[in-house]
């Protein structure tokens, strides 16, 4: 299944702004949530195919929700990427603990973004 429809989850504008703009001109459809209450709205509006998810954030951070996604049913097989600065093993071993499908560093490479959305398709 091609996925067209991306959640972007990031309490950074100009981190929405980017990873937008270059979803946008790869085909995508793309909505954004700065927190994770936004996140939920956003989910019960619509659901994504994917989801990119930042790790901090204020509130609740981005291992929680992706926690909480991953074992709600309703949204379970929905993919998260986790897209963060947190750059050590652990972060990313937690990440895909938590149900995470694959983890990329900030600042995101756009060629090693793709290719990872393309092969969760």
């Amino acid at each position: 299944m091609a996925i067209k429809k991306v959640l972007v989850v990031d309490d950074s504008k100009t981190e929405l702004m980017y990873l937008t703009d270059l979803l946008s001109k790869n085909g995508f459809s793309v909505k954004t949530a700065e927190n994770a209450e936004d996140a939920f709205r956003r989910l019960a509006e619509e659901k994504p195919e994917l989801i990119l998810m930042d790790v901090v954030m204020p509130g609740q951070n981005g291992f929680q929700l992706t926690r909480a996604i991953s074992r709600d049913p309703l949204y379970s097989d929905i993919p998260i990427i986790m897209c963060t600065s947190k750059n050590q093993e652990t972060d990313r071993v937690w990440g895909m603990r938590q149900g995470a499908r694959d983890y990329i560093t900030k600042p995101v490479n756009s060629e090693e973004l793709m290719s990872k959305i393309n092969a969760l398709a």
